[in-house]
């Protein structure tokens, strides 16, 4: 009976491994950004690549492609479709320009060249609708991921030469409905735009993607939750995606918890994570157009693409030698009993640092003052994104709880650090005016020095930078 009962359930695994083989992915990855006859896009070539790499390392089949013509763009669709009849799992992922005209949704191919609607509905754009169920109608789960909600580059050249009827352009893409066991996800809401993100780096969104939807153990609808947060944090609240589910149970893209090891009725059973793939020619391709880069975000895109690519630790190294270099030196960071210790504890976030009130002359003061600590910023007065990750390298520098928002303790604590006198210099807009004054005061061979100019709350930047108390205390110094 023993030998029976083992049998059996040798058999079970046997199957149960066989059926986990059988579970066929197919995705249809596109990044189209070098656009002939409008603004070119610099990042979706970049999204797309770290895209298919993420999803191969979960088991997909993927038909990728980059800067696509409406030739070659419908090629690869056919071959999508070929591939995806009757697939367990097929997701659909684009990247690059794509307009609404009357709430249809169109992707445009890097040779359109729209001036009407005729142009757009005569071939020159690819219907999302008729793409997608054309492509993937006949898939058990359908997942679409569209970072396109760009503004309309053609939105101009349709309305005016449709100067007699009426014809609706819409700002971003429109609102779309799923069908059964469908998820699609925008980058953004309906009718609203979405940001590309740092030059040579992963749009927010895409990044978002990369980091949560294949993590070990998530369900697909958790991960975009996580999607969610991760770019409204990001992009300070200014773009939250949005998205239209009709799953009918869990989907893993990278094995359901042990406590849970088959999913609901209706989708493909949970599939194993799966190894990284040996290191392919996009991969090289990738580490070489990165590898003499001075940007961490770009080794941290090589990374979530390729977590254990063959040049790995290569990436790390590199991190570290860039964040090595951006620190401040071990002047700027000696103690003193002027910091508060609550410093080191309080969190700092949109609404602390709003408390302070900075006007845009103190948020160029900020800027100012991170140059001269030696952290690379533009003085530009608004804080974006490349601040935002400063403020955070300068808040993990100095112990500080760590948000990429100042709060009034470490904005005091900010301006009590001395800094290189370089950093006093002013913004390009600035520099005529100074240059003005310190020429002013009529003949001679000398004049008297110009008056200290106020920012803001009355601080005078040069006595702040020069006679300030050196700060930046760590945050070991308190709890030992």
């Amino acid at each position: 009976m023993r030998t029976l009962t083992l049998l059996a359930s040798l058999i079970c695994v046997a199957l149960t491994a066989t059926a986990a083989r059988a579970d066929r992915r197919v995705a249809f990855v596109v990044g189209n950004g070098a656009y002939k006859n409008v603004t070119p896009l610099p990042n979706p070539t970049m999204d797309a690549k770290s895209m298919a790499s993420a999803l191969r390392n979960v088991g997909f089949e993927v038909v990728e492609g980059t800067n696509l013509t409406r030739d070659k763009m419908t090629e690869k669709l056919l071959d999508f479709g070929k591939k995806a009849q009757g697939a367990d799992i097929a997701v659909f992922y684009y990247a690059g320009h794509g307009i609404a005209i009357s709430g249809t949704n169109y992707l445009l191919p890097v040779d359109a060249d729209i001036k009407s609607e005729m142009d757009v509905k005569l071939g020159s754009a690819i219907n999302i609708d008729l793409t997608l169920d054309q492509t993937m109608s006949d898939a058990k789960v359908k997942l679409v991921f569209l970072d396109a909600c760009r503004d309309n580059p053609f939105a101009a050249k349709i309305k005016s030469n449709s100067a007699t009827r009426s014809v609706n352009v819409q700002t971003g893409l429109a609102e779309m409905k799923s069908g059964e066991g469908t998820l699609i996800a925008f980058a953004t809401g309906p009718g609203q735009t979405a940001l590309d993100g740092q030059e040579g780096a992963n749009s927010p969104f895409t990044r978002a993607l990369i980091a949560n939807i294949t993590q070990p153990g998530v369900e697909i609808q958790q991960a975009m939750t996580k999607v969610r947060a991760q770019v409204n944090e990001e992009t300070s609240k200014g773009q939250l995606p949005w998205g239209h589910t009709n799953l009918i149970g869990s989907v893993y893209l990278n094995g359901a918890p042990a406590n849970n090891p088959a999913t609901a009725a209706g989708t493909p059973a949970a599939s194993t994570a799966v190894a990284a793939a040996p290191s392919s020619d996009v991969e090289l391709e990738f580490w070489r157009s990165i590898k003499d880069s001075n940007k961490t975000e770009e080794f941290n895109a090589y990374l979530s693409s390729y977590p254990n690519g063959q040049f790995r630790s290569l990436a790390l190294a590199r991190i570290a030698a860039l964040e090595s270099a951006a620190a401040p030196s071990t002047q700027t960071r000696n103690l003193t009993a002027g910091i508060d210790p609550a410093t080191f504890t309080e969190e700092a976030s949109q609404v602390t640092e709003d408390q302070i009130g900075l006007d845009k002359g103190q948020r160029r003061d900020v800027q100012r003052r991170l140059n001269g600590l030696g952290f690379d910023v533009k003085a530009t007065g608004k804080f974006d994104e490349p601040t935002r990750a400063v403020i955070t390298r300068w808040q993990a520098a100095r112990g500080y709880p760590k948000s990429g928002y100042l709060n009034r303790l470490q904005h005091k604590a900010l301006l009590t650090e001395v800094v290189a006198t370089t950093s006093t210099s002013s913004s390009d807009e600035e520099r005529p005016r100074r240059r003005a004054s310190s020429s002013g005061g009529g003949g001679g061979g000398s004049s008297a020095p110009p008056p200290p100019r106020h920012h803001g709350g009355g601080i005078d930047p040069g006595a702040a930078f020069v006679g300030g108390v050196v700060g930046g205390m760590l945050g070991g110094a308190f709890r030992r």
